[in-house]
């Protein structure tokens, strides 16, 4: 377990298997800080893209990094429910005041019944081949892509219906009010 505390603000940064910078949050808060699992939280915070374009998320988010999955989900609180969008990634990385994770492009979306896009297959097979992800690497994205339908489909984890709401009164009762 890293020496991170309920209510520090960190970063968070998105790589390339090339090791090229993605995309970056300036903020969020660390609500939940587990062996297998950091859980953060934020609101209109700012992003920087790899072109150096900014922009600012539009909702609350409550976002699930884990220490041993393939994948981190972003649960997005909206008017009508939770939408949650999943990043296949490798597993988080904190060094430097940052979350750290390599993108690997695909990425599923969930909405509010659960139905759910898998998204970007194209842009995973263009940058598969063009950054040779190993062989190793495509077994590990396919095996937890099905760990992750399977959590979606059984509700499961950041998908369990109401966990998502419950971590966002946390951030705003304890974390927020607090500061």
């Amino acid at each position: 377990m890293n020496n991170l505390n309920s209510g520090e603000v960190v970063q968070i940064h998105s790589y390339k298997h090339d090791g090229n910078i993605h995309r970056a949050w300036q903020q969020t808060v660390v609500i939940e800080n587990s062996n297998d699992l950091i859980i953060g939280a934020n609101n209109k915070t700012k992003v920087t893209e790899s072109d150096g374009r900014n922009w600012y998320t539009r909702e609350p988010a409550v976002c699930y990094f884990y220490k041993n999955h393939w994948f981190n989900v972003i649960g997005m609180l909206r008017k009508d429910g939770v939408h949650y969008y999943c990043n296949l990634s490798s597993p988080y990385l904190f060094e430097e005041g940052t979350i750290k994770y390599i993108d690997y492009d695909l990425d599923v979306k969930v909405f509010p019944d659960f139905n759910f896009k898998i998204l970007d297959r194209d842009e995973y097979d263009k940058h598969r081949k063009r950054m040779q992800y190993p062989p190793k690497i495509q077994a590990v994205i396919d095996q937890e892509l099905q760990f992750l339908l399977n959590m979606i489909n059984n509700r499961e984890g950041p998908f369990r219906p109401g966990i998502t709401e419950h971590w966002y009164r946390v951030y705003i009762n304890n974390i927020i009010g607090g500061i």
